[in-house]
């Protein structure tokens, strides 16, 4: 599978803390994986800057994880992220989760929305961000 659409990659250390009692990956350290991929987007689309600047940014409102493959310990996870899409106020983030082989073990997406912490509202992405975020 070609993964060029995927601008934003982290390799991740499988630690023997991630595992469950059968010896694999937990379910769990999935979501976490993905979480890392997310904090990718948000720092290389200066999200983390704006929130920190001008406390608006955004919200995970929705997390999925579809399980293909295990992980095992010792091992890497390779995290792979793009924009899925963006509308008025929301956008999709899609990762996939390969391992060493790059065999995929691993689909998910976030759902965000924009959120303005100071009124506790949602509000629009605005045009210079979104064209931003659509590079990735």
């Amino acid at each position: 599978m070609d993964y060029k659409d995927y601008k934003l990659s982290i390799d991740l250390r499988i630690d023997w803390s991630d595992l469950d009692m059968y010896k694999h990956v937990n379910n769990l350290s999935f979501i976490r994986f993905m979480q890392t991929g997310r904090a990718l987007f948000w720092e290389a689309t200066g999200l983390t800057k704006i929130f920190e600047e001008i406390n608006k940014g955004p919200m995970v409102v929705s997390t999925h994880c579809d399980f293909k493959k295990s992980l095992y310990y010792p091992g890497t996870a390779i995290v792979k992220t793009k924009l899925a899409f963006i509308k008025n106020s929301s956008f999709g983030l899609d990762h996939v989760i390969l391992n060493e082989n790059m065999e995929v073990c691993a689909e998910g997406r976030d759902v965000a929305v924009f959120y303005d912490f100071n009124t506790n509202e949602t509000y629009t992405i605005p045009g210079d961000l979104r064209e931003i975020m659509k590079k990735y």
